[in-house]
């Protein structure tokens, strides 16, 4: 999540089951509008202190993180008191009344999480926690990425990608692995948003030339 600091002109963030445990990279990002950081170690609503100067942030996904709690009233309430500028958060359309409601539900955050010199033994256990509960199948990754690498192609102009081209990316690797591939495209999407035409160019001759010889090499083998 480091390279958002080098993107301050990012539109949509995807980072959804990527283990974030930390949102201060994102303070810079003044044309945010959408970001995705479902099932992450996010332990603190305190981290919402990094979003609460983006303008533009429409629409957060920070639902399945250790910081939601065991109170769904008061956390939908705290992160709206903090983003009333939010048209939906968690995949469900903000109202009026709930941000009325979020004046006298929700808490006020006014400083960052103070983590910084306990993190190490506050992250191992957060993560351990977090791999316990997590039940989700391949099936459901490979939806919720779809769904948002896709999200990313649109803002880029770009065609979806077919659910069967993308679930062949990664049948039979490690959840580890696809993560990993998954992450590097979604990061390659981002930055070819910061682009101008000349720099377009030469990204396409360049995944030219990797193509005829990933295809090459295919043949030989064959």
């Amino acid at each position: 999540i480091s390279i958002c600091r080098d993107l301050p002109n990012i539109e949509v963030i995807t980072f959804s089951v990527n283990g974030i445990s930390d949102l201060e990279p994102l303070n810079q990002c003044q044309n945010l509008s959408e970001l995705y950081l479902r099932k992450n170690n996010i332990a603190s609503l305190n981290e919402l202190f990094y979003l609460k100067n983006l303008p533009r942030l429409r629409v957060l996904w920070l639902s399945e993180n250790p910081c939601c709690g065991s109170d769904p009233h008061h956390y939908r309430m705290t992160v709206l008191r903090n983003l009333p500028s939010l048209q939906k958060l968690d995949n469900q359309a903000v109202t009026e009344e709930e941000l009325s409601q979020a004046l006298v539900d929700g808490e006020e955050i006014t400083a960052p999480p103070m983590r910084r010199n306990v993190e190490n033994g506050c992250l191992e256990s957060t993560e351990s926690s977090a791999a316990e509960s997590t039940t989700e199948t391949e099936s459901e990754l490979l939806n919720f990425s779809l769904e948002e690498t896709n999200k990313i192609r649109e803002e880029l102009g770009m065609k979806p990608v077919p659910r069967d081209k993308f679930s062949s990316f990664s049948p039979r690797e490690t959840d580890y692995n696809r993560k990993k591939r998954n992450n590097v495209l979604n990061a390659i999407l981002l930055l070819m948003k910061e682009l101008d035409a000349e720099g377009l160019e030469i990204i396409q001759q360049t995944v030219g030339r990797r193509l005829q010889a990933l295809q090459k090499k295919e043949l030989q083998e064959e």
